[in-house]
């Protein structure tokens, strides 16, 4: 039986191999891809952002319990720094959820961003796809929690909680991240902490006044995810966010955007490398490099001319 098959049928050992050979992009990683993908779409995607030390890990640890509280089946995708040792990452939200790893209906993937800005790994999507070919009925990505760039996480996720603690000028940092446009659900959390008034009057105001034409508010909720309190109340409102997504029609926008997305970056991708491993071959890269740096020739005409070539 092959691993497309046993992963099909719940093999464990059968996922974590075939998102290793996606991560590592062994040969046959692209045919598992084409094979699990008329098995993906079912899972609901919930994206977990916000700044460094916000208790993103402890959030999501607490709500994927909640989901399993429900009877419902977890994935959970913890995007950690990359080791510039090793490459692979620090393994710090794993540990942390320790507990759910003894779970056999919980899967946890550490993975490295590899130098990615975003907040994601490159391969977080495909990861994903994986996770819901698997069966998992809600699968969570754990950002890393990179500031200002960490809004790729709305290119995968169908509901996007955006996590903020009082203290670390978060006010100014949703401004600048661009957090107010991505996020569906905004969270509060370590809410015992001074100046939590603050942080949720000048959060709902800047909401308030970007508001926008659709049905759905983003609305503000608190918690204090190391004892487990207001996460019964954040589940619940991500439930209204996913029934919302479903009446209004939106998730089959979303995911539309999402697939169109996809295929133009896979595009880019192959072509890059074909461009590249031609003129990579033939030697051609690095004189057109230093013909550019003596301001020989100029970038713009020379990617032009060569793709030219390349499609020709």
């Amino acid at each position: 039986m092959d691993i497309v098959q046993e992963l099909l049928q719940g093999s464990k050992l059968a996922l974590s191999r075939a998102i290793t050979a996606i991560e590592n992009e062994y040969d046959g990683a692209f045919t598992i891809m084409q094979e699990l993908y008329p098995h993906t779409g079912r899972a609901h995607v919930i994206g977990i952002t916000g700044p460094p030390g916000a208790g993103k890990s402890t959030l999501t640890d607490k709500l994927a319990k909640q989901c399993r509280r429900q009877g419902k089946t977890v994935g959970i995708v913890a995007v950690d720094p990359t080791s510039p040792f090793s490459g692979g990452a620090f393994l710090g939200d794993r540990i942390r959820m320790n507990e759910l790893t003894m779970d056999p209906e919980v899967f946890i993937r550490s993975m490295g961003t590899r130098g990615s800005l975003g907040g994601l790994s490159l391969k977080t999507s495909e990861v994903v796809k994986i996770m819901d070919a698997a069966g998992k009925d809600i699968i969570f990505i754990e950002t890393v929690g990179v500031g200002q760039s960490e809004v790729d996480i709305i290119k995968v996720a169908d509901t996007t909680v955006v996590v903020l603690v009082p203290g670390l000028g978060d006010d100014i940092q949703a401004i600048k991240a661009g957090i107010l446009e991505i996020g569906d659900i905004f969270v509060i959390n370590k809410a015992d902490r001074d100046g939590v008034e603050r942080l949720n009057n000048e959060l709902k105001m800047m909401l308030d006044l970007n508001q926008s034409a659709v049905d759905w508010h983003p609305p503000v909720k608190r918690t204090i995810a190391s004892e487990g309190i207001g996460i019964a109340e954040l589940m619940s409102k991500i439930e209204e966010h996913i029934g919302y997504l479903h009446s209004s029609n939106e998730l089959a926008i979303r995911r539309t955007q999402r697939a169109r997305n996809e295929l133009l970056a896979l595009l880019k991708e192959q072509i890059s490398r074909h461009v590249l491993a031609t003129i990579m071959v033939s030697g051609e890269f690095d004189s057109l490099v230093t013909s550019i740096e003596q301001r020989l020739q100029d970038p713009y005409t020379i990617a032009f001319r060569l793709l030219s070539n390349y499609l020709r």
